[in-house]
């Protein structure tokens, strides 16, 4: 079953259930999937649809930051739940630790073992390997943490 049929069946089982939650989160990323077809002329296989669901949890988690500052649990609580929902479409992520230990395979792979300046060399390769695995923001503090 492919990520499309997949939000599918699930937009018509929370629909069947009545969980609005649920349903209105996955409705979302169908639109925004679909939107990127139209928008690009493209049928999307599901590699290409995890980074359109990755920058639904980013732009759910950014937001998260924003309803703190002003008191809104009540909004935070369901971006935490959309959050959940969206978080079951996409591939597992690494936890720190693992970060780390890629990060530091690459840093003896590109012959980098400490320094500042060397953020640069270490982020781009980093990124790229785990792309879709890890958050842009954890890998950027274990690249913090590896170059001291």
């Amino acid at each position: 079953m492919t990520l499309k049929e997949r939000l599918m069946a699930d937009f018509k089982v929370a629909m069947r259930e009545k969980n609005e939650i649920q349903k209105n989160t996955v409705s979302l990323a169908r639109a925004a999937i679909k939107q990127y077809e139209v928008d690009h002329r493209v049928e999307l296989e599901d590699k290409d649809i995890v980074p359109i669901l990755q920058k639904q949890v980013k732009m759910r988690k950014d937001a998260l930051a924003d309803f703190e500052k002003a008191g809104r649990t009540d909004l935070k609580e369901a971006y935490l739940e959309e959050i959940k929902v969206l978080e079951q479409y996409l591939p597992q992520q690494l936890n720190s630790e693992e970060i780390r230990k890629v990060v530091a395979e690459l840093a003896s792979e590109l012959g980098i073992d400490g320094g500042k300046q060397n953020m640069g060399k270490l982020m781009g390769p980093a990124m790229a390997k785990l792309k879709g695995l890890a958050d842009g923001n954890d890998v950027r503090t274990a690249i913090e943490e590896f170059l001291g």
